[in-house]
């Protein structure tokens, strides 16, 4: 998760591809309104163990659209995929 975040606030949108599960990743993304990241809170992590194929997490990611501020709250759901973890999708919700 963090990885992302970390790969969104740069804008770089081949570790956020590669990161992505191959059944839902996306052929493409586009990054050109990517707002200012600025802060990433891990709220839960379920499962994601070394001995688990699924886990969850949810976040609220800080970020900046000029001079507001806004709040990303999502629950994720990640799975192995060739050993490493893979974004599958995630749940916007309302903080």
């Amino acid at each position: 998760m963090r990885s992302r975040f970390e790969a969104f606030r740069r804008g770089d949108a081949d570790w956020l591809l590669a990161s992505w599960h191959s059944s839902t990743r996306p052929t493409e993304i586009d990054l050109s309104d990517n707002p200012r990241w600025r802060g990433l809170q891990i709220v839960e992590a379920v499962d994601g163990g070394p001995d688990d194929a699924t886990g969850t997490v949810e976040f609220r990611a800080t970020y900046l659209v000029g001079r507001e501020l806004g709040i990303l709250h999502e629950r994720s759901r990640f799975a192995k995929e060739e050993g490493r973890w893979r974004y599958l999708d995630g749940e916007v919700r309302s903080s």
